[in-house]
């Protein structure tokens, strides 16, 4: 990353599904040191044949709640039903922007996540409030998804299976040289 990064406070990571977004999130988070992070990542929810039955969203303060499941009604993405009203509580307590935080590291801005208005208007707020950002994106969408991808402060990275070994090092020197640390 170059230096004329600095002046991108969001870096948005995409790319396949199962390319290793979200791993890159926690290995981002594994490597902060001494820089503080809010925010959650997402993770899959297994049965025990070992099927996939949904996704939990799990915030770097240690909470838990269900984003999708198999067996939920209300919004549904694919066979998943979203739990909107938890991602709603999730939104509104893990990623207002607060004095102490030095990184927002979000996974992801996706289909599920962007049926809460709470979180599309929580991230909005992070992304205007100019706080460091790092986040994962769909690759493909439209309304909030698209937007993000468009903004001047953002710097869009594509996830492969080339490069996704080395990124979380290149995210954490992007992020030393933004905060400082």
């Amino acid at each position: 990353m170059s230096s004329a990064d600095k002046a991108v406070s969001c870096l948005l990571l995409t790319g396949a599904p199962g390319v290793g977004k979200t791993t890159v999130i926690r290995r981002v988070a594994e490597r902060l040191g001494a820089l503080r992070p809010a925010g959650f990542y997402t993770a899959e929810t297994r049965a025990r044949t070992g099927s996939r039955e949904g996704f939990a969203l799990i915030g770097f303060d240690g909470s838990r709640a269900t984003l999708a499941h198999v067996g939920l009604h209300g919004p549904r993405v694919g066979k998943y039903g979203v739990d909107v009203a938890a991602v709603d509580a999730a939104a509104a307590r893990l990623l207002a922007p607060r004095a102490g935080v030095d990184v927002y590291l979000v996974d992801e801005i996706g289909k599920m996540e962007c049926l809460s208005p709470a979180f599309v208007e929580a991230m909005r707020r992070l992304l205007e409030a100019r706080v460091t950002v790092v986040a994962t994106v769909a690759r493909k969408g439209a309304g909030f998804i698209a937007e993000v991808k468009r903004r001047a402060d953002a710097r869009v990275l594509e996830v492969t299976r080339a490069n996704r070994d080395a990124l979380p090092d290149e995210v954490r020197a992007w992020l030393a040289a933004r905060c400082g640390r």
